[in-house]
């Protein structure tokens, strides 16, 4: 079987690749971290006019209706060039979850804005993967209550999307809540990536716009969110580390060291060539698990889990040697790899840390007991 990309998503790709190399190139980034961030909100914009954020979004609501293959090869690109908008959470998650929840009067209502760009939607479902002790949002009366840590996408948004049940151990609901939603606080939460717009949710008897279907019935839709979310962010880090390599060897070819490019040095040469031998089969495995997801439900549980923490792991070998590659000045702000190093290193944890994946996926193949 020849599995790959097909002739269109192959030019997405390169679209993507060849815009973010012109719109935001890392030097700009740079600028935006440094407090211009009105710049990056510009640039979610632009990439609405090609479409980014209506991948998943049906037609009839202005949306491209593709299949999360292409939101894969989408997420790669991005995550290439480490670009600071809110596509895990506004483009995927959001979109996931309101195609299998949501009434159409509600899709009708949101997904529209979604498709545009206009509508900013953060996603507070990391507490249902790990959670501190104080942590967890809770469903009573029809209000909600408690505090979600690492909401995906929420600095910048303009409603989240919260799941939660009676306990804070079982999610069955979906919540729709505006931004300016009374009892609500936003709270930035900084991380090591600059490039995400995480926050803290503070919910005190938060009544929400509207709930997703009945409460107490989306679990099955929350599941598949999180399972779309997680190729995703596999891809993710799939193409951060394609960035991290090419980076590697192009510093390596052009780095003179006792009179000679540090290319020609064998510990070099295997150094780039152990990054690049871990790399290619994980690229079949997020392919093959995005590709799943659509056409092969019964096996997009599993393979969702079993890419994003194989990604997980070799990502975080890719950017350590990558760093290794660049030698002592490969930690420092004045080389760019670190913005890729803190983009693995904060994916890594996001909606499910590769530990507890595998025991997801040891509980799906029926090795555990759920």
């Amino acid at each position: 079987m020849d599995f790959g990309l097909s002739d269109e998503q192959q030019q997405l790709s390169e679209t993507l690749t060849r815009f973010l190399d012109e719109a935001a190139p890392i030097a700009t980034t740079r600028k935006w971290f440094g407090g211009d961030g009105g710049e990056a909100a510009a640039l979610w914009r632009s990439l609405a006019e090609l479409g980014a954020p209506g991948i998943l979004v049906p037609e009839a609501y202005g949306g491209s209706a593709l299949s999360l293959f292409d939101a894969a090869v989408a997420a790669q690109a991005l995550g290439s060039r480490v670009a600071p908008v809110p596509f895990l959470g506004s483009a995927v998650l959001a979109p996931v979850a309101l195609r299998a929840a949501a009434s159409a009067a509600q899709q009708e209502r949101w997904l529209p804005g979604i498709a545009a760009g206009t509508c900013r939607v953060g996603v507070a479902a990391t507490e249902l993967t790990a959670r501190r002790a104080d942590a967890g949002v809770t469903r009573s009366g029809g209000r909600l209550r408690g505090k979600a840590l690492l909401a995906i996408d929420a600095i910048d948004a303009d409603a989240f999307l919260v799941p939660a049940g009676e306990s804070v151990d079982h999610a069955d609901s979906l919540a729709w809540v505006p931004r300016e939603s009374a009892g609500l606080r936003v709270t930035p939460l900084p991380t090591i990536d600059k490039t995400r717009g995480f926050a803290a949710l503070d919910f005190e008897n938060v009544e929400p716009a509207e709930w997703l279907g009945a409460p107490g019935r989306a679990g099955e839709a929350i599941a598949r969110m999180l399972d779309a979310g997680r190729v995703i962010v596999a891809a993710d880090i799939l193409g951060a580390c394609d960035r991290a390599l090419a980076l590697s060897v192009e510093y390596a070819q052009h780095r003179v060291q006792f009179g000679r490019p540090i290319a020609s040095f064998q510990a070099v040469k295997h150094l780039c060539a152990e990054m690049a031998a871990e790399l290619e089969p994980a690229r079949s495995l997020v392919w093959y698990a995005a590709h799943a997801f659509d056409a092969v439900p019964e096996e997009a549980a599993l393979m969702a889990a079993h890419a994003k923490a194989h990604l997980s792991e070799i990502g975080r070998f890719i950017v350590r040697t990558a760093t290794e590659v660049h030698g002592g000045i490969g930690f420092t702000d004045e080389q760019n790899l670190h913005f890729w190093f803190k983009r693995v290193g904060v994916d890594r944890p996001l909606l499910g840390a590769p530990e507890a994946l595998r025991e997801r996926a040891a509980e799906l193949q029926g090795w555990l007991s759920a």
